[in-house]
């Protein structure tokens, strides 16, 4: 099937804090593998013209009048999504480091029903990785995808990527329960207690196209905690089984290869 040949109604959405040097260039990238398909930056207050950047590229901009961190950026595009009856996300950050050629194995997995939400995990390559990790974060995501896989019962290998696909019934449970500050690995959590299907393909990610990583030795150590605590808070939370047409798949199954226009809303409540 033909990339820009859309039969469900998808929305690429694009997290971005202070990426002007990137926006622009990852909107127009992801348009060139996808061009029949809406394009959703959310600016989580940037101080910046990242804003700019995007919707000079074709994308629609939704703008927060602070930063609310990337779960918060990630609600905001769920609710635009369901308020506008999209029948599938799939997200990828703003620096640059996911590659929009690979948007369409996302979709075909959604579209192919295998799973609700489908996520390139990095630790699937049989090569190394081809943005090295530092040791002490591989550790870190090597923890985090233990503690998932002991709680939900199925194998997890990349608990942080941000490089996911969504179908309706994930759109629906994330835009009520998001977390708001690094949700990657307490998302995992919650999907599980919705009882929906994941799906982790293997990817690759490479280099920011400008900036560093808002994630430094510092922040490492805060980032451990935070989502150590809330994947303990997530366990005790009450998220209700999703009722609907089920994805077919199995979460956990792992594949092991697979070969517009420039507008500005008000963010949403």
């Amino acid at each position: 099937m033909p990339p820009h040949r859309v039969l469900d109604r998808l929305l690429i959405l694009i997290p971005a804090y202070n990426e002007q040097g990137a926006s622009r260039q990852v909107v127009t990238q992801v348009r060139a593998v996808m061009p029949a398909v809406d394009v959703l930056v959310v600016d989580d207050g940037s101080s910046d013209a990242t804003a700019r950047e995007a919707e000079a590229a074709g994308a629609f901009v939704v703008r927060h009048p602070f930063n609310l961190c990337v779960g918060g950026a990630v609600q905001t595009g769920l609710k635009f999504a369901q308020q506008a009856s999209y029948d599938m996300v799939i997200r990828l950050d703003g620096d640059g480091q996911h590659d929009p050629h690979d948007i369409p194995a996302l979709y075909a997995a959604l579209r192919s029903r295998r799973a609700d939400v489908a996520v390139y995990s990095r630790f699937l390559e049989t090569e190394a990785p081809a943005m090295p990790i530092p040791r002490l974060r591989r550790l870190g995501i090597y923890l985090f995808a233990l503690a998932v896989t002991l709680l939900t019962g199925r194998r997890a290998t990349d608990t942080t990527s941000g490089f996911i696909g969504m179908n309706r019934r994930a759109i629906t449970t994330l835009a009520a329960y998001m977390p708001q500050d690094y949700p990657e690995v307490e998302s995992r959590i919650i999907l599980h207690k919705a009882g929906l299907t994941v799906l982790e393909l293997p990817g690759r990610m490479q280099a920011r196209l400008s900036g560093v990583s808002s994630i430094n030795s510092w922040r490492s150590l805060y980032y451990a905690l935070k989502v150590s605590v809330a994947v303990l808070t997530a366990i005790l939370k009450d998220v209700p089984v999703v009722k609907g047409e089920h994805a077919t798949g199995m979460e956990g199954i792992y594949a092991g290869s697979y070969t517009s226009r420039a507008t500005s809303h008000s963010p949403l409540p």
